[in-house]
């Protein structure tokens, strides 16, 4: 589904900082729907102007759509990006050509029925460039002091759209932690005492061991932390901090100030107990470093493993056990990398050119020495893998170079030396390793399938059986004396999703699709 700024670019004359306005308060009208206990809708008009008063011709389109978590909503469809005549809204029409809050009983034409609407003009730098419309079904039934203060500080909060005090300019992100007024609210007035506190607001006062009446009284007189309603109101700006009464207890308290005439009238303070998601995060975080705790005693073990078999291969009189030693020594430091990374990154995926590049060094440190000189070379990115894909793809590129060392230049090097290019490409669907030499190439008759090397062995085995991929081994770019030699190695990352594009709905609301509001 587009957004705001593309349907906004699409259908409209808005700029880009008129955009961004919008989309700051699309951003946080779920509080304002919460408090009006309605559905709200953002209109603006499209390219074709809105005519006059009497006469509202033109278009308006649906930017914004937010259902409340307090009420029934009255759309069960999606109206965003909805073109509708300017005529079927003549209050919206109207709010936007005068620049004022107007409020009637109107048809709506898809409901059928009778609504009440508000509409709220958003002003912009004096500039009128959209309207808030809130719709809901008349109410027979005579509101209790709850929905009595929340309507009185919707309106406040609509009047401070009116004159462009909200959405705050500079306000900082809405976490998905951020709490709703389902969780609890408190109103301050002028000088920061409480006027009103819901009975969602007490329990989570109860929460954190503050039992006294509220009313007329400081959040810091009864015992609360104040930092955030001081911060709001000193800075006319939205603040949030959290309450923690011991490891058990934690509370978020998020203050937004009310405005009028660049002044604070007021507040509004939302509770939310998210003592259960700190104990989560608190798991999770334990959990982590367990598991890094682990890879690294894994490494450690690896390690040590490693030098022991260094202690043996010095023992050893043979130089076919020495280099078989030597071997196994790389192929497990080339596991303990993996397990080195793991302990230091949050997760099990690596980063695996941080892996590429202390092998590329191995392999230089190991085997090549100013009589034989290769030069090795890394391109690309393979992005970040699962542990299971790096650790075998570790020991396979481990011995593709080991292998290019000490059969693509069995000899002294001549001229410049040797030069080897390795090729890292991730496409998200498939991993690309790619290692070419120009070297004395493959030997004639050569096939892989029959190779009886156990370098080639464990490479074809760990590419075909752990990582499900291919390999291909094929004649380099070069010629004469060093045609040298390409090693390409495929495994597939995930199965590749094909992207059907949807066209445009024939019918607007009822065939349209569902909106991230419907969920709320």
């Amino acid at each position: 589904m587009a957004s705001l700024a593309e349907f906004a670019r699409v259908h409209t004359r808005l700029e880009t900082p008129q955009i961004d306005h919008l989309q700051r308060l699309v951003a946080s009208w779920g509080l304002l729907a919460d408090l009006c206990f309605a559905d709200l809708l953002l209109f603006v008009a499209t390219d074709q102007p809105i005519g006059q008063v009497d006469d509202p011709g033109g278009d308006l389109v649906v930017l914004g759509q937010v259902r409340p978590l307090t009420n029934q909503t009255l759309y069960r469809s999606d109206w965003v990006g909805t073109v509708v005549p300017a005529s079927e809204r003549p209050l919206v029409a109207r709010s936007l050509e005068l620049g004022e809050i107007i409020e009637g009983e109107v048809t709506n034409q898809v409901l059928k029925e009778r609504v009440r609407a508000l509409c709220i003009p958003v002003r912009w730098k004096g500039q009128t460039i959209a309207v808030v419309n809130r719709e809901a079904a008349p109410s027979v039934r005579h509101p209790g002091e709850l929905e009595r203060t929340y309507i009185e500080v919707f309106n406040r909060f609509a009047r401070m759209i009116a004159s462009g005090e909200f959405p705050f300019r500079s306000e900082d992100g809405l976490s998905e932690e951020a709490p709703r007024v389902g969780d609890g609210v408190i109103l301050l007035d002028g000088s920061g005492r409480v006027e009103y506190s819901s009975p969602n607001a007490i329990s989570a006062l109860h929460r954190v061991g503050v039992h006294a009446n509220t009313e007329g009284m400081r959040l810091g007189e009864i015992g609360l932390q104040e930092t955030a309603v001081r911060t709001a109101f000193a800075t006319a700006l939205p603040d949030t901090e959290e309450i923690e009464r011991g490891p058990q207890v934690t509370v978020l308290m998020r203050c937004i100030p009310l405005l009028e005439h660049g002044g604070v009238t007021g507040a509004v303070v939302l509770l939310r107990d998210i003592s259960e998601l700190r104990r989560r995060d608190r798991l999770l975080l334990s959990k982590d470093a367990t598991i890094r705790e682990i890879h690294h005693r894994v490494k450690n073990n690896l390690q040590t493993i490693s030098s022991l078999l260094r202690l043996q291969g010095r023992r050893l009189s043979s130089p076919e056990a020495k280099a078989a030693v030597e071997e196994s020594v790389r192929r497990i430091r080339s596991i303990a990398l993996v397990h080195e990374i793991l302990s230091h990154e949050a997760g099990d995926d690596v980063p695996f050119i941080e892996i590429a590049r202390p092998l590329v060094r191995m392999v230089e440190e190991g085997l090549l020495s100013p009589e034989h000189p290769v030069d090795i070379k890394i391109t690309g990115d393979a992005g970040k893998l699962p542990a299971t894909i790096a650790t075998p793809l570790s020991v396979v590129l481990n011995e593709l170079l080991q292998n290019v060392v000490d059969h693509a230049y069995p000899d002294e090097v001549e001229g410049d030396g040797g030069h080897v290019l390795l090729e890292l490409d991730n496409d998200g669907a498939e991993l690309r390793v790619r290692v070419t030499d120009d070297g004395a190439g493959l030997p004639d008759g050569f096939a892989l399938d029959t190779s009886t090397g156990l370098g080639l062995s464990i490479v074809r085995t760990l590419v075909t059986t752990e990582l499900d991929g291919t390999i291909e081994l094929v004649a380099g770019p070069g010629d004469g004396d060093r045609p040298g030699t390409t090693v390409d190695v495929r495994v597939p990352l995930g199965p590749v999703v094909e992207v059907v594009e949807v066209g445009p709905a024939e019918e607007r609301p009822d065939a349209s699709r569902p909106s991230d509001a419907e969920g709320r």
